[in-house]
């Protein structure tokens, strides 16, 4: 029985543990955690102004296919390869959408 709480214990301290990690993590830095064995990346994501993006973006968000489009947020998102690309919400009206792109202003999946 006392096996069975020290494991719920140690479960429990595991994810403690691992939930203060995310929640001080540096949102400019890619951090790490090991909680049983397993590795799991907090992605690096870096809030940016809109008139911050770079010309290419400001460009493509001006095309007809965005117009009456505003910017309500954007990141650049850095992924596990050193590659990246800018996340943008943009708002219309009542409507809202999620766009990603390059640093030339082209689509990213």
């Amino acid at each position: 029985m006392g096996s069975n709480l020290n494991d719920k214990i140690m479960k429990n301290l595991k994810i403690a543990s691992l939930a203060l990690l995310i929640v001080s993590a540096n949102a400019n830095a890619i951090d790490f955690a090991s909680v049983s064995g397993q590795e799991i990346r907090i992605q690096d994501k870096v809030s940016v102004k809109p008139e911050d993006l770079p010309q290419p973006i400001k460009t493509t968000l001006a095309t007809d296919v965005y117009s009456g489009w505003e910017i309500t947020e954007a990141f650049i998102i850095t992924k596990e390869d050193k590659t990246q690309f800018y996340e943008i919400s943009l708002k219309n009206g009542s409507e809202t959408a999620k766009i990603n792109l390059d640093k030339d202003g082209r689509k990213v999946e």
